[in-house]
């Protein structure tokens, strides 16, 4: 729907409300609004910086947000993913993404209140379709994917549609670890961290910004544990899944080196689908995407559609940016 003759949209809240108290009452309204964004997910993720969000209004009404989250490097701040965020902003209500003249004046509102912090990464949330929009505000933008199933109303036709491979694997995954959800943190911590270390790698957050997260998550009834536990009481894979109003998320997983071809990990991704569409009565499951093309096979495998979302960047530092770039 178009807006009114006269109605525009303007960068600064028309009352005294504090920005966060602003987005808070938002959010408590906004209908698809991810997971990610929600304040109390960025309260438990902001570890070592700070989140502000900048909010754009029509004829009063907040219609679009778009949170970021900040940090320090030596003299500089600069604006990051924080850790087990996926996505962030910036969101626009439905009505404005079918409308291309209130979306850009939306995004032109929100980015006209960015900070000029000394740099400014982020991805952007799948429902952004244009990246060109964000190109007058100076940002470079680069398309990644992430990989979604759905819908999962009729489960029976997602299962028809898995590939024989990950059927086959499913089903020998069932003749030999039986699936359960209350082993806790400390089992579910070890097993993450093995994946990890099979591949050289420090795990990307501690085990404290780790218990952060999941106390928030089981506070808002949003998130279910899944390990695959064998008749010796041996854990072979475990999986996180989280969710909003609208999606389930494969949020971390992890399988045991030793244990990983008993394709537990298969069945794993496969009962949290299934519990996303049976228990939650979800119809998107994203698994978070990956460009590593052998975890993507195996999504698409799944019958999952590759999805594109786009990582934004612009720098308002040349010096942090030649270090930056340096750096990486």
């Amino acid at each position: 729907m178009a807006p009114r003759r006269g109605t525009r949209i303007f960068a600064p809240l028309p009352y005294s409300m504090p920005t966060h108290a602003a987005y808070r009452a938002f959010c408590r309204t906004a209908p698809d609004l991810p997971v990610f964004a929600q304040p109390w997910y960025l309260d438990a993720c902001a570890a070592g910086g700070t989140w502000g969000v900048a909010l754009a209004h029509e004829s009063g009404r907040v219609v679009a947000a778009w949170p970021y989250f900040h940090k320090r490097r030596g003299p500089w701040r600069y604006a990051t993913m924080p850790p087990f965020v996926k996505w962030l902003g910036p969101y626009l209500l439905p009505e404005l993404r079918t409308d291309p003249r209130r979306e850009a004046a939306a995004l032109a509102a929100l980015g006209a209140q960015l900070p000029p912090l000394a740099a400014f990464k982020q991805n952007c949330y799948p429902t952004l379709a244009d990246g060109q929009l964000l190109r007058g505000q100076g940002f470079e933008h680069a398309t990644a994917y992430t990989y979604r199933l759905g819908p999962l109303h009729d489960l029976a036709r997602v299962e028809a549609g898995l590939h024989r491979g990950i059927r086959r694997d499913i089903r020998q995954a069932r003749g030999k670890v039986r699936v359960v959800h209350d082993l806790g943190l400390d089992t579910f911590w070890a097993v993450n961290g093995l994946s990890f270390a099979r591949q050289g790698l420090a795990v990307p957050y501690s085990e404290a910004q780790f218990r952060q997260l999941d106390g928030a998550l089981a506070a808002q009834g949003a998130r279910q544990l899944f390990f695959a536990v064998d008749a010796q009481g041996r854990v072979h894979s475990v999986a996180y899944l989280i969710w909003d109003a609208t999606t389930a998320y494969y949020h971390l997983a992890g399988d045991d080196p030793a244990l990983r071809a008993s394709g537990a990990g298969i069945l794993l991704a496969w009962e949290c689908i299934r519990y996303a569409s049976e228990v939650l009565g979800l119809n998107c499951f994203d698994f978070e995407g990956s460009m590593l093309p052998g975890v993507a096979r195996v999504r698409v495998r799944f019958g999952a559609v590759q999805t594109p979302y786009f990582f934004i960047w612009k720098y308002h530092s040349r010096l942090f940016e030649w270090l930056d770039k340096l750096k990486n």
